[in-house]
This record gives C-alpha cells, structure tokens and sequence, in this order.
C-alpha cells in the first residue's frame, strides 16, 4: 500500500514524441515482438508511445486515455512481461466498469499473449454464473479480467487468492467510480500484495480519480496526452429544437444523411424507450442500451450492434461506456449532457481509424448553458443548422442495417468454432466469403452476421444442414 501522503505525480507532455516508433524500440522478447507484427501492430499510438517505456520499466502509471488509443496493448504487454508461466497462480488483475469491456481486455490480452505457451485468462463478471467461474478457478489461472462487484464476491468466497499477484490495472477508473465501484475497489486492492505495479487508466482526470489514485499508488508517473480528433475528421452539428420534437429530429437526420450505423445518447432510461419506440415505428431498426436489460438481452443487442445488423443503437451514458465500435458513422445527442467532457467522449466514439464521422446534438433553449460550456471546453463556437434543412431522398425506403444476425444454438460447450459457421455457410450452403460477417461464438449460442438479401436462404439452408457434423437449429434476431 501507498504511504498515506503519496508524493505529486510526474506530468509528462503529449502527445509523445516518439509516437508512430516500431515495438522494436522496446525491451520486449523476440517471440512478443513477432507476435505483435502477425497481429499487424504496426507503429505505437501515443499512448503506447509515451506510457510502455515506464510500465515496462515498473513504473506505477496513470493515464489518461479514451476508448480506441490502443491503452489495452500499453497495459498488456508489461503484466505479460511481469508473469511468470512456470507459476501456475494469479499474477495481474484488470479491473473493469462493464462486463463488455472486461470481455474485449481478455479477447485482446489473450491474442497478444500468443508468443507464450498456456498463458490462462480468466474473465469474472456479474451477469454470468457463478458456479461455472469457481470451476474455472479451481483449475488455475495467470490473468483475471472482471468487474468490481464480482472479484469481491470471489475474494470473499476465498476462490480466487491474490497473493502472487504482481500487476493491477484500472482499465476506465473514471466510469468505475461514477457507477459506484469505489468501496469495492478500495476492497479488492486491499486484498493485493503492497509490493506490485499499479497502472491506471481513464478517459478523464477529474479529482475522485485522483483522490483514488493517491490511495494506492506508489509514486505515479502521470500521462495526459491531449489525443483530440481532428476537427476535419467529426463534424459536429448543432440544431436546435423544441422538446416536444426533438424524438421526431432524431428520424429526420436518420433519413437525410442516412448513415449505416449511429450511436444515439439519451440522459434517460426512458428516453431510450421512447426513442426506440419512435424510430422503429418508422421502419428503421432500432435497439436500446440502458441498466435495465438483463444480460442475456444486452448481449444480444451489443452483437447485432457490432455487427452492423442494427442500424440505430440507443443508449445512456453508463451503459455505453467500454462499448469500442469500429465503423461508427454518427453519434446523436438526444440530449445535451450537463458535463462537457463527457460530451466530447460522446462524440469521439465516431471518425475512429481516420475515417470520418458526424456527431449531431439536438438542443433546446433550457439547455444553451450546457452547450456554452461545451463551447468553451472545445475552445470554439459550435456550429448551428436548423432542423428545416433536414429533407429526406425523394421515394426513399426506410434506412435499413446491411446485415442481420442468425443465432445457432450451441457455442463453445458444444466446441464450434467460427471456422465451423463460416464454412457451412460458404462450402456446404455455396454463399460467397464477402456475403458472411462478424461471427461471435458464445458459451451457449452462436451468432453470425450475413447480408440481408441471403438471410432467408443462409436461415433456411443452416436449419436443414449441419455445423461440424451436427444438426443444429437456427433463429433470425
């Protein structure tokens, strides 16, 4: 544990200098360093960047960054440097706000992990059966990934035992603590050795971040990289609305600019419903993402989100965040948030990987105080069109997803692989490589994207083949 008055961390500036330098620049064996080049780890990301040098070095470390800065690399690489293979224990813990994040840490810890022989990763979260997890800790494991709650209930069953740990991670600190994670973190650090690296990461600073930081940690050094998109990737557009339209607005940007895929935030969980309620009332294809879905539902909503099935995903703040989209042609503000930073990492979610992205806010007159303060964080005036300008094509259908989801019953316990999905759809049933997408193979289901113009005949032809030899049944989400 930290001494009680932790010394000022270290500001380093940003973004790094030595951004876009080759992996090869750093202390990392051989077989990690080829590793990396087979998963197309190309130049490091300013984070990488500025933050592998001192974690690789022990360094306790707090940074500052988003979603899609390539953090989960600048933290994986160092807890896979620190384990010891040989010893068969827990030795790094990442602590996570969401069972989707905590899941998206261990896919990407276990692909960078590849250059080591049987490096176990085990993911703990709330929402999954409890029973299944004991069994899996029992046989042992190197890395645990999971939610706050859940590793406590673990740590006081005494199933899962902390005493050779040698790395933690706070992956999005912030959003941990603004969904009232702090007593239980404060818990499960208590249950780790004081001798071991600590490294934080947050998409903001704001003083509760620090406040947690100083009781932990050990001398950190502080990275705030100013990693802002560039303004000619989002453009940002303003309309103002009365509240009475402002659900209605939402279907006309949907119909003028048509993008495939959009993010749309909402203050409340009622204002999802209703949103969703509005939008699928006019044809288009709309989910909701908000505290009160049951896991199973939410599952299903985030993979027919991802996978581009779903043209318009609804959601509060919470319940999006550690959601990582590739492809993400807008983001709607329903409502204007009353915290401005959180409204630039709305926004940042689209123009990912240097495509660009739009991001509309619809604001009523009650809410101009907000958007000032926007204004003055993005350190320009925001732009303003009106919602007259706003006219759908001429005889246009309503905006339809390019994909749908097909869920096979039967996952990994049934050991399909996506191998399996993807040639009885393109070897047994003839559809082309291009017409399949995104395949998520779960504990117990399957899920697979295909083009809308084959879903019916990949639906059809699914249900009255096999998949790696066996008959399986098939349903449309």
């Amino acid at each position: 544990m930290s001494p009680n008055t932790p010394p000022a961390p270290a500001t380093l500036p940003g973004p790094a200098s030595n951004a876009g330098l080759s992996f090869d620049s750093l202390p990392l064996p051989p077989a990690m360093l080829d590793n990396l080049q087979r998963l197309g780890y190309v130049g490091m990301t300013p984070i990488q960047a500025a933050g592998l040098p001192l974690a690789l070095a022990g360094k306790d470390l707090i940074a500052q960054a988003k979603t899609g800065s390539g953090k989960t690399a600048a933290f994986a690489l160092p807890l896979l440097c620190n384990l010891n293979p040989r010893r068969f224990a827990v030795q790094a813990l990442v602590l996570c706000p969401t069972r989707e994040l905590a899941e998206q840490v261990t896919q990407e810890i276990r692909r960078l992990a590849r250059a080591e022989d049987n490096i176990k990763t085990l993911t703990l979260c709330g929402g999954a059966p409890i029973r299944n997890q004991l069994a899996s800790l029992a046989h042992g494991a190197h890395i645990v990934v999971g939610t706050p709650g859940r590793i406590l209930d673990h740590l006081s069953r005494q199933s899962l035992v902390l005493d050779a740990l040698n790395t933690l991670v706070l992956d999005e600190a912030d959003r941990m603590l603004d969904m009232g994670f702090a007593e239980d973190i404060a818990q499960v650090v208590e249950a780790c050795p004081s001798a071991r690296q600590t490294l934080l990461f947050s998409a903001t600073y704001p003083e509760s971040v620090a406040k947690l930081a100083g009781r932990f940690m050990r001398q950190p050094q502080e990275l705030k990289l100013s990693e802002r998109h560039a303004a000619t990737k989002i453009r940002q557009r303003f309309y103002e609305v009365k509240d009475s339209e402002r659900l209605h607005a939402v279907g006309l940007l949907l119909n003028h600019y048509r993008p495939a895929s959009t993010l749309a935030f909402c203050n409340t969980k009622q204002q999802c419903r209703d949103l969703v309620a509005v939008l699928q009332a006019q044809g288009i294809v709309a989910l909701e993402l908000h505290g009160d879905l049951e896991q199973r539902e939410r599952d299903q909503v985030l993979v027919q989100f991802a996978n581009r099935s779903c043209s318009v995903l609804v959601a509060t703040d919470v319940a999006a965040r550690g959601l990582d989209i590739a492809q993400l042609e807008a983001v709607i503000n329903v409502d204007i948030t009353p915290d401005a930073e959180l409204h630039t990492h709305r926004v940042g979610r689209t123009g990912r990987a240097d495509e660009a992205g739009w991001a509309f806010s619809l604001a009523s007159m009650e809410e101009m105080g907000r958007v000032g303060r926007i204004d003055e964080m993005q350190g320009g005036a925001s732009v303003w069109h009106a919602l007259s300008e706003l006219t759908p094509p001429a005889a246009a259908e309503a905006l339809r997803p390019p994909m749908v989801t097909l869920q096979i019953l039967g996952g990994r316990k049934e050991k399909i692989r996506p191998g399996d999905v993807l040639g009885a759809l393109t070897k047994d049933l003839g559809f082309e490589f291009g017409q399949v997408g995104k395949i998520n193979v779960n504990e117990f289901s399957t899920y697979v994207a295909v083009e809308r113009g084959i879903a019916d005949a990949a639906l059809r032809g699914l249900n009255a083949g096999k998949v790696k030899g066996k008959s399986v049944k098939v349903r449309r989400l």
